[in-house]
């Protein structure tokens, strides 16, 4: 008896799967970017610093914002000063030593940034770091 070592069909790459594996990743991605935590959420003006250095900011965070009108804002959510703390106690329960960033516009009173360092070490918050702008240099500033 003599066995058809032939082949009847050509090899050939199947586009359905491939055409698959592509949209998933293209689903991927757009869903991964989406999920970036947007920094510039509030059109602050931050006060300069001639100390200013660029960090690499940390994977979880809250930014707490003040804005020009001295209202209140947590991760770009407008805020009560009560709910603010309210919010804050939540956070220092959920987590044992939470990053938390405040953005204050340079026209804020500086009275209104004590109010929410008062908070923080209220609810003994203390890895507190304050956003800032890098001065430009100007050879006249002594």
């Amino acid at each position: 008896m003599q066995v058809d070592l032939r082949e009847d069909e050509a090899i050939e790459v199947q586009m359905a799967p491939l055409i698959d594996c592509v949209f998933l990743l293209l689903i991927f991605f757009l869903v991964a970017t989406t999920l970036k935590k947007i920094d510039e959420e509030l059109p602050l003006e931050l006060p300069e610093s001639a100390a200013a250095i660029e960090v690499q900011q940390p994977d979880q965070y809250t930014v707490i914002s003040v804005d020009r009108n001295e209202s209140f804002y947590v991760d770009g959510t407008p805020v009560s000063l009560g709910l603010l703390q309210s919010t804050l106690r939540k956070l220092g329960a959920a987590s044992a030593a939470p990053k938390i960033r405040l953005d204050v516009d340079e026209d804020v009173p500086f009275k209104r940034v004590m109010e929410i360092l008062d908070i923080l070490r209220f609810e003994e918050l203390t890895n507190v770091g304050i956003n800032s702008r890098k001065a430009k240099f100007d050879p006249e500033r002594p």
